[in-house]
């Protein structure tokens, strides 16, 4: 298969890629306290400008939505501030990149809370998995607590407020999670939102919270710097619905509708591609099956070689490819792809948490510019 696909550039709402080869949103437990961005977040991120886009890992909304160690932030002064820096550092290497906001929800500790309060969620069921301390150490989370009705306004509002501070730190545009098992995520599946109110029942109603996210914020950055994530058939967590095509096709027209910059897809044979490399080879094909429902660009998402994205580019079906491992290894993939390159193998041992190894020393093809930062 040819990658000349790959190489074409591609208009995403405001953005124009010179590209389809984007990196996916990646965790790699580098923030310091506070959910601050250092400056080693900053050489990596830049060391990835030449992707069509890249696409940070997932940030938390509010002190109450972490859920995993040195996870980075987006409420404070300090952290949009440092953040400016990252994307500085991106733009200076004519790159473009947006941040993905997100909320934890019941995959969280009491230790995460300021307040030492229980996670919270749709329903008080619990995570199904381990949840890493703070200091890195496995845990089994409590049930968390079912966030009360008048209590979703609120947190909605904390996403609209992210995502118009990630602009203030000079990012190209939000890309809100609502996949992995995170709280949208459970909001949407009926296996984790059994309420009774407005949010919980009927599809239209589980899709309400993730669908007033958007709202609102498109109200604050425009819906052509907005994109969306989505895991139909993902298994993070214990997540689980009776019907997701029907979900899906649902919340995807409704999206469809307000014209948002793309839909981001991750295919379920690697919904789990961060914790383990075992693919689910039977599951359903998502971007063939949802493809229909959304009229926008589609990026799409999991285990995929450069040769079977540009297949899939190819075919339409999908506009872009976001490719985690191979980016996370191969800095100036990119470049790799086009000349034919070797590619770097990843170290899933420094995946999370640590310092520069496994993180900015991955060997390129020429040497890395120096990002430059105010």
């Amino acid at each position: 298969m040819k990658l000349s696909a790959l190489f074409e550039s591609l208009q995403l709402g405001a953005l124009n890629l010179p590209n389809r080869m984007v990196m996916a949103p990646l965790t790699r437990m580098r923030a310091a306290s506070g959910g601050i961005a250092t400056r080693l977040m900053v050489d990596y991120y830049a060391q990835h400008a030449s992707a069509g886009l890249i696409v940070t890992e997932g940030t938390a909304v509010s002190p109450l939505a972490h859920g995993y160690p040195a996870s980075p932030g987006i409420y404070t002064a300090e952290q949009i501030a440092a953040w400016r820096a990252v994307t500085d550092g991106v733009h200076s290497m004519n790159g473009r990149i947006l941040m993905q906001i997100q909320h934890n929800g019941r995959g969280s500790l009491p230790a995460y809370n300021p307040d030492g309060s229980l996670p919270v969620a749709p329903s008080a069921i619990p995570y199904v998995g381990k949840v890493y301390t703070p200091t890195f150490e496995p845990r089994d989370p409590p049930a968390p607590r079912a966030l009360e009705s008048s209590e979703l306004g609120v947190v909605v509002e904390t996403f609209a407020k992210a995502a118009a501070n990630a602009m203030a730190a000079g990012f190209d545009g939000v890309e809100i999670q609502g996949a992995n098992g995170h709280l949208i995520d459970q909001f949407l599946c009926d296996g984790s939102n059994q309420r009774t109110d407005n949010y919980g029942g009927t599809i239209p109603n589980r899709a309400r919270f993730l669908l007033e996210i958007v709202d609102s914020t498109i109200l604050r950055i425009g819906a052509n710097r907005l994109g969306v994530r989505l895991s139909p058939y993902g298994r993070y967590g214990g997540i689980l619905d009776s019907d997701p095509i029907a979900l899906f096709t649902y919340v995807l027209r409704e999206l469809s509708s307000r014209k948002i910059a793309y839909l981001h897809l991750i295919e379920a044979r690697g919904s789990e591609i961060g914790i383990t490399d075992v693919l689910h080879a039977n599951a359903p094909d998502n971007a063939q099956l949802f493809r229909p429902a959304f009229s926008g660009p589609l990026i799409s998402a999991a285990a995929y070689t450069p040769e079977s994205g540009a297949l899939a580019v190819h075919k339409g079906q999908a506009d872009a490819i976001a490719f985690g491992r191979l980016f996370l290894a191969n800095p100036d993939l990119v470049a790799r792809i086009r000349q034919g390159a070797p590619l770097n193998s990843p170290d899933r041992s420094t995946f999370y948490g640590g310092g520069a190894r496994g993180y900015t020393d991955y060997p390129t093809l020429q040497p890395q510019p120096i990002a430059e930062v105010s």
